[in-house]
């Protein structure tokens, strides 16, 4: 049965990082996290509706009542937490603010805690605010890829360590933390005074029936110092467009959110605000059909992979996202054997873990096969 996402779309290198990488090469880009698919029917029209209105004025987030109840709404139907619109912050990025929340919660010479492999933004955060990088190793336990929580405990315990920036759905290894492990963490913050900044932008694309994603300010233990970072970007495709939203509870928190923020992050973009709303109201069935078709891709990928030699892969619980394990092609430079055989993943050592590569798989299954191709020996 053919479905909307095999739908091949020429996208502009001119107006695409992804796509731009590669130009004039003969290798498929499957390294930036954005979607090689069109967004829902709702937000192509809540666009073309705008555009066709001619005016791109200024619309203060903290005015867009429309855009908060669809925040609300979207959060009680994919977490089953209803949350007082008070609580939310509208941002133009969750990059933004991780570093707002930096400059709020932290001073020059402190420690931030951060896992590895991570999200370069993260990884690197500490660098554009004089902070010391604490970092905790994702192990392997039983039940995949895991936080070290005696190296979490111990850095956490350190007199100078004021926060920490967790990645949940982990990137690049698709991992979602249990409800039981985030109040293990929480526990770990509590005890040590640690403002929690997780960033959770992929929290609605989870790819396992019975994997359940639980938000960082659902936590009772964790609402009076919590800042979690969510965005429709990565959901519905709509990176591009500048915006996303925290959650911040504790009001105290949440006035020295915002007071970093003046000045230095600029209102979230009006388009971005209006694709949102639409997204989360009207895009719930095109939503439910990604998730199956990223899932079929994800397994389709799993199953190829563990038949190329050198190369071995986890099944990811979440994301559009394939963390590659290429330490057994013996390279001298593991991008250089992909990018030679005509696919351009992110190269491990961006997230801290030489010897791997991420791989996107969030194209129609057409493009997924041809890159399959190309690493067949």
């Amino acid at each position: 049965m053919t479905s909307v996402f095999d739908t091949r779309i020429e996208r502009d290198p001119k107006h695409s990082m992804k796509w731009k990488r590669y130009d004039g090469r003969d290798i498929i880009p499957c390294w930036v996290a954005d979607m090689d698919f069109a967004v829902p029917a709702s937000v192509q029209e809540a666009m073309m509706d705008f555009n066709q209105h001619g005016v791109y004025g200024y619309l203060n987030p903290e005015d867009y009542e429309e855009g908060r109840a669809a925040i609300v709404d979207w959060l009680e139907y994919r977490h089953g937490c209803r949350i007082p619109e008070e609580w939310i912050v509208w941002m133009p990025g969750v990059v933004p603010g991780f570093n707002i929340a930096c400059r709020a919660f932290t001073e020059a010479g402190e420690g931030i805690v951060v896992q590895t492999p991570n999200y370069p933004p993260i990884l690197n955060v500490h660098k554009n605010h004089q902070l010391e990088s604490l970092t905790v190793p994702v192990v392997q336990d039983e039940h995949g890829p895991a936080l070290d929580f005696e190296r979490l405990s111990q850095q956490a315990a350190s007199k100078h360590c004021k926060m920490m920036i967790l990645c949940n759905p982990m990137n690049p290894n698709g991992k979602v933390l249990s409800k039981e492990s985030l109040q293990q963490l929480a526990d770990i913050c509590e005890k040590n005074d640690l403002v929690l900044v997780s960033d959770e932008i992929h929290c609605d694309l989870i790819l396992e029936p019975d994997v359940q994603h639980t938000p960082a300010f659902s936590l009772d233990s964790l609402q009076e110092c919590s800042v979690t970072l969510m965005s429709a970007a990565k959901t519905f495709n709509i990176a591009g467009l500048g915006v996303s939203f925290g959650i911040i509870p504790n009001a105290r928190l949440r006035r020295r959110f915002l007071q970093a923020a003046n000045g230095l992050a600029p209102w979230a973009n009006v388009l971005g605000l209006l694709a949102t709303t639409a997204a989360f109201n009207g895009g719930r069935e095109w939503h439910a059909e990604l998730i199956n078709y990223l899932r079929v891709n994800r397994d389709y990928l799993f199953d190829a992979v563990g038949q190329l030699p050198g190369l071995s892969m986890q099944k990811s619980e979440a994301t559009f996202l394939a963390w590659l394990d290429a330490r057994g092609l013996n390279a001298d430079n593991n991008q250089q054997w992909f990018e030679e055989r005509g696919v351009g993943p992110s190269p491990g050592v961006d997230f801290g873990a030489a010897g791997f590569a991420r791989i996107n798989f969030a194209c129609p299954k057409s493009q997924l096969e041809r890159i399959v191709e190309r690493l067949q020996p």
